[in-house]
């Protein structure tokens, strides 16, 4: 059974079906050409042997002489060469008047059939040389040539001479039987070559598929070496390693996030642990019994609060925490979550305003987008100092809205701004009692890359931040205003 499941398995191989491929092809090809070559090789012997007969036609006109219907040869019985032409004249030769009637032939000629009369005067008529193919009683081809021949005294008369295609045909036969006897040595050579590059072309892939199989969460650093050929195997190879450094940050999100989280609740359970400790050990009265407990129930509401958080940034990474967009206008939503947050901002002793510039029209989910707006806002006082100033902006472009949050507030230096969106990111010393549990500004680039919008954050360190939210924008149908003007407006969703 295993041996049987190990030839599956090397049939299936990609290496055998591209050698089996290749060799198919390979011999369809051969064939093709052999056959290609054969006419070729057909082609130019005939034509070898016709131009060959042209030749011996023109010396049937200088060595024939016909008179009174007899024909005479004219040449000199001493010279072998001209007694080797004439007689290789003679051999297949007919001769006929113009009626058709046969004057003299050979005896080759009488053996595969004298023309027919009306054939020769055919032939005459016609005025063109005159081409036959003949086979002989014995089966040996012979190929004709024949055409009007004129004596001295103008007399028009059918000659026709002939010569054996019999070597030709040996030629081609042997031409034939050793190239499909050498077709199958050229197959297997090229079965073997095509074996032998297909392993060296596979063999990245098989790199490729050992490295995957070493591929766990204690060595996602590995890397396969680019071949440098710019071909579709080190576009393989690219594509790899840069989906183990996906992998590799992802992992290292998750291990972070892991201890983060783990870190955001032991926190809290410590010191519910704590006050009820001691509690039970050190409480003598009813109000101090109390006191312990109205601490333990802040710290539950804190790590309550902790748990949803991370559950609904979770959900929203995920994609399960689906966008419900409507049309609807910015300006408006901007303005009544700023006030809103008039009374925390009176209470931190800040300014905060709204400036909008007309409607701004958006595909959005109401209700992520006020999260958004309400984060930042409750960022911008969370860190603005007394007598600072917040301002809410809303502007229409061409064709993207612009949001923009500006505060005079503590800042953020250089070297955290690019962690400002990171789960659980702080800014070092930050007081206690300021400290959230930072996933505020997570979420928000969140419902930012699910509006198909972008975010950006300039800060600086003293003189405050300002973060701008570029979303695309939205005609303005009356379907949507009335749509807007009527809706009941949702309670705004209270900040991360």
């Amino acid at each position: 059974m295993r041996a049987l499941f190990q030839k599956a398995a090397f049939v299936r191989g990609l290496r055998f079906r591209l050698t089996l491929t290749n060799s198919i092809f390979l011999t369809l090809l051969l064939v093709a050409l052999g056959f290609f070559f054969r006419g070729v090789l057909d082609n130019i012997l005939d034509n070898q042997i016709r131009d060959l007969l042209n030749e011996e036609w023109g010396a049937v006109k200088g060595y024939l002489v016909i008179h009174k219907r007899e024909p005479i040869w004219r040449y000199d019985p001493e010279d072998q060469e001209e007694t080797f032409i004439v007689e290789r004249l003679k051999r297949v030769f007919l001769l006929a008047d113009n009626k058709g009637t046969v004057i003299d032939y050979s005896i080759i000629y009488e053996d595969f059939g004298i023309n027919p009369p009306q054939e020769i005067r055919d032939a005459l008529a016609v005025r063109q040389p005159f081409w036959q193919t003949r086979v002989s009683s014995e089966g040996e081809p012979f190929l004709i040539r024949g055409g009007a021949f004129i004596d001295d005294k103008d007399q028009t008369y059918f000659v026709a001479i002939g010569r054996s295609l019999a070597s030709n045909q040996r030629t081609i036969i042997e031409f034939t039987r050793d190239y499909f006897i050498l077709l199958p040595l050229l197959i297997l050579s090229g079965l073997l070559l095509g074996w032998f590059v297909a392993g060296r072309a596979l063999s990245p892939v098989n790199d490729l598929a050992r490295a995957a199989e070493r591929i766990s969460s204690s060595n996602l650093s590995l890397r396969l070496p680019p071949r440098n050929s710019g071909d579709e195997l080190d576009n393989l190879i690219r594509t790899f390693n840069h989906m183990m450094e996906r992998l590799d940050q992802s992992f290292q999100m998750i291990r972070q996030f892991s201890t983060d989280v783990s870190h955001e609740l032991r926190t809290p359970l410590t010191a519910i642990r704590g006050q009820i400790e001691v509690a039970l050990f050190t409480a003598k009265t009813n109000e101090q019994y109390r006191e312990a407990m109205i601490n333990a129930l802040e710290d539950v509401e804190r790590l309550s609060q902790t748990i949803k958080a991370i559950l609904l940034l979770s959900q929203a990474e995920s994609g399960q925490l689906a966008l419900q967009k409507t049309q609807l206008d910015l300006a408006p939503l901007v303005e009544d979550v700023v006030d809103q947050f008039q009374i925390p901002a009176e209470e931190a002793e800040v300014s905060l305003r709204a400036e909008v510039h007309g409607p701004a029209w958006i595909d959005g989910d109401r209700i992520q987008i006020e999260r958004l707006v309400s984060n930042l806002l409750s960022n911008a006082v969370k860190y603005t100092p007394a007598g600072g100033r917040i301002a809410a902006r809303v502007r229409r472009g061409e064709p993207e809205v612009v949001l923009e949050v500006q505060d005079t507030g503590a800042g953020i230096s250089p070297d955290h701004l690019p962690h400002v969106f990171d789960r659980f990111f702080r800014v070092p010393g930050t007081s206690k009692e300021k400290q959230g549990l930072g996933l505020g500004l997570s979420f928000v680039a969140w419902i930012v890359k699910a509006h198909d919008g972008r975010i950006e954050v300039e800060s600086d360190p003293g003189k405050g931040s300002r973060f701008v939210i570029t979303l695309p924008g939205h005609s303005t149908p009356e379907a949507a205003v009335l749509t807007q003007d009527t809706q009941t407006q949702p309670a705004p969703h209270p900040a991360i």
